[in-house]
C-alpha cells in the first residue's frame, strides 16, 4: 500500500472508507480517466462491514448475483447468498482488476475535515496529526460501520469475556461456555444457530421479536457453476430477474402495505413448522406490522431456537453483574460469555468524525434535527463533499449496490462539472435541500416503516433518515445527472 505523504500539494478527489461504496466509487473514477485520488481507510485492510462482520455464519441476505457491481459480475458465487468471506474476496478481487491498491491507505483514520472556502479545498486531518487537502471530499462509511453497545447499567461490571458480534473473538473457544447474547436482529440470527451446538447453555435476550422468513439459500451446483461460466450472460439475466422480482417486493413496504398479510401467512408457517413449543411460539411473535422494522431470512435460525441448551428471555434486562444479567423480574442469568448482537449507531452517519462546512459550521449541529441530503448526496452548506449511502439511501427490499452505482454516476457528473466549468465548488442551496427533504418525509410517513413501531431507520424523535421511500428505479431516474441549478455554483 501507498504510504508516502501526500501533504505537500492539494489532491483532486480524497474518499474516506474502502466498503462497497469507496471502491466502486474509485473504480468509476478510473474508468473516467481521474488519477489523483486516494482511499483512506481507518483498519489495516479494505472491506467495511464485510471485513468487520466475520462472525460464524455471516452472509449476506440479498442474493449474490444482485450484491455485487454490474460492471464486475461474478459468475462463480458458491452459494445463491453468498457468505462474508466470499464477499470480502470479491472486493479484494476488485481492488486487483482495477489496480485500485497504489490509491488506497491502510491505518488512516479521519479524525476531522474542515472546508477552507477561500481555497476552495477541504483540510482533513488524521488521527497520526497529519493533515491532508483535498478539492472533493466523498464520504464513503456507509450506515453500519459504528457498533452499537446498549445502555445497560452495569456493563462494565461483567467479569467473564464479553464482545460485539461485529467485533468477533475469533481466538475464544465458546465450547462448554455458558453464553448470553443481546438481541435478535440480523446478526444474531446468522451467529446464534453457529454457536448454539457447541456451547452448553444459551441464553438470549429479546427486546422484541422479529419476523423471520424462510431463505431460499443453496450451494450452486457445478453443472449450474459450469453454465454460468461459458455463458455469462445467464448472470446478467439471473440479476435482472432477482431485481425484478425484489423490486415487487417493495410494493409491500412502499405502496401497498396490505400486500404484507403475504408474507405474514410465510412467517407464521415458518414459525409454526420450527416452534412446537405454543409458549415459546407466542414470546416468537412479534408486537408490530412485519415490515415496520427489518424483515430477516433464515433457515436455521428457529430450529435453533427449539433445542434444549437454548432459553429466549424476553423479560426486560435490568442490569448486567459481574456473573450475568439480572431481568426486571429479580432473577439473576449466569454466563460464561456476553455477546452483544445490538447492531450499529445508524442514524449517526458519519460519526465521530467531526466536518465542518462553511462558517465552520458542523455537520452534528447542522443534523442535530436529524440527518439529512439532497438525493442523500449533497448537504447545504458543505460545498464539494458527497455522501455515498448517505441518509435516506437505505433499502428494505433490495440492493444496496444499486442504489450506489446511481450515487457513483451522479456524483461523477459533479466532480466532471467542477473541471469542465472551472469551478471551486457546488454547494446544493439550502431551499432545493429543504423542499426535497419534506417530499421524502412525507413520502416516508405512507410506508410500512412508519406503522407503528421504532426501528434504526429512524431517530430517537421519529425523523426517518435511513430508508428510501420509493423504488430502486425512481432513484436512479431522479441521480442519472446533477442539475447545477440545484447547487450555487462558485468560481
Amino acid at each position: 500500500m501507498n504510504n508516502h505523504s501526500q501533504t505537500a500539494k492539494a489532491l483532486r478527489i480524497l474518499i474516506i472508507g474502502t466498503g462497497f461504496g469507496g471502491l466502486g466509487m474509485a473504480i468509476q473514477l478510473r474508468q473516467a480517466g481521474f488519477e489523483d485520488f486516494l482511499l483512506l481507510e481507518k483498519a489495516g485492510d479494505i472491506g467495511g462491514t464485510w471485513r468487520d462482520n466475520s462472525y460464524p455464519g455471516a452472509a449476506c441476505d440479498v442474493p449474490s448475483h444482485l450484491y455485487s457491481f454490474s460492471f464486475e459480475p461474478k459468475v462463480d458465487w458458491s452459494r445463491k447468498y453468498a457468505p462474508q468471506a466470499e464477499i470480502h474476496g470479491y472486493m479484494q478481487h476488485c481492488v486487483d482488476k482495477y489496480r485500485l491498491r497504489p490509491h488506497i491507505r491502510l491505518q488512516a483514520e479521519v479524525r476531522s475535515a474542515a472546508f477552507d472556502e477561500s481555497a476552495g479545498l477541504w483540510r482533513v486531518s488524521l488521527s497520526s496529526g497529519e493533515e491532508l487537502t483535498a478539492e472533493v471530499l466523498i464520504s464513503a462509511c456507509g450506515q453500519l460501520n459504528q457498533p452499537a453497545y446498549p445502555a445497560i447499567p452495569g456493563i462494565e461490571q461483567f467479569q467473564g469475556e464479553a464482545f460485539h458480534s461485529a467485533r468477533w473473538r475469533h481466538d475464544l473457544d465458546l465450547a462448554g461456555k455458558r453464553v448470553a447474547v443481546i438481541g435478535t436482529g440480523a446478526s444474531a440470527i446468522q451467529f446464534v444457530p453457529q454457536i448454539q451446538p457447541r456451547v452448553a447453555e444459551l441464553k438470549l435476550f429479546q427486546r422484541s421479536a422479529a419476523y423471520v422468513l424462510p431463505k431460499a439459500d443453496r450451494a450452486y451446483r457445478p453443472w449450474e457453476l459450469a453454465l454460468l461460466r461459458r455463458l455469462p450472460w445467464l448472470q446478467r439475466l439471473d440479476r435482472s430477474l432477482q431485481y425484478l422480482q425484489h423490486e415487487v417486493r417493495g410494493l409491500a413496504f412502499i405502496s401497498l402495505p396490505w400486500l404484507m398479510k403475504v408474507f405474514r401467512s410465510g412467517f407464521d408457517r415458518h414459525l409454526r413448522r420450527h416452534i412446537p413449543d405454543p409458549a415459546l411460539r407466542a414470546r416468537l411473535q412479534p408486537d408490530y406490522p412485519m415490515g415496520c422494522k427489518r424483515i430477516l431470512i433464515s433457515n436455521d435460525y428457529l430450529p435453533a431456537l427449539a433445542q434444549t441448551n437454548v432459553q429466549v428471555i424476553d423479560t426486560a434486562i435490568e442490569a448486567v453483574t459481574s456473573t450475568g444479567i439480572r431481568t426486571r423480574d429479580g432473577q439473576e442469568h449466569a454466563c460464561d460469555v456476553l455477546i452483544y448482537g445490538t447492531g450499529f449507531a445508524a442514524t449517526d452517519f458519519l460519526a465521530p468524525m467531526q466536518i465542518r462546512g462553511r462558517d465552520g459550521v458542523e455537520l452534528n449541529q447542522a443534523w442535530r434535527e436529524g440527518a439529512e441530503a439532497y438525493k442523500g448526496i449533497s448537504v447545504s452548506g458543505f460545498p464539494n463533499l458527497f455522501i455515498l449511502y448517505g441518509p435516506n439511501t437505505n433499502l428494505g427490499h433490495s440492493s444496496i449496490i444499486y442504489m450506489l452505482e446511481s450515487q457513483f454516476r451522479y456524483v461523477l457528473g459533479c466532480i466532471q462539472a467542477l473541471q469542465a466549468r472551472g469551478l471551486r465548488y457546488l454547494d446544493v442551496k439550502a431551499q432545493v435541500q429543504q423542499a426535497y427533504n419534506r417530499r421524502i418525509q412525507a413520502d416516508s410517513h405512507r410506508t410500512i416503516w412508519e406503522q407503528g413501531c421504532s426501528s434504526w431507520y429512524k431517530t430517537a424523535s421519529g425523523k426517518s433518515t435511513n430508508n428510501w421511500p420509493g423504488y430502486t428505479f425512481t432513484y436512479r431516474h431522479l441521480t442519472r445527472a446533477p442539475e447545477l441549478a440545484d447547487y450555487d455554483c462558485i468560481r
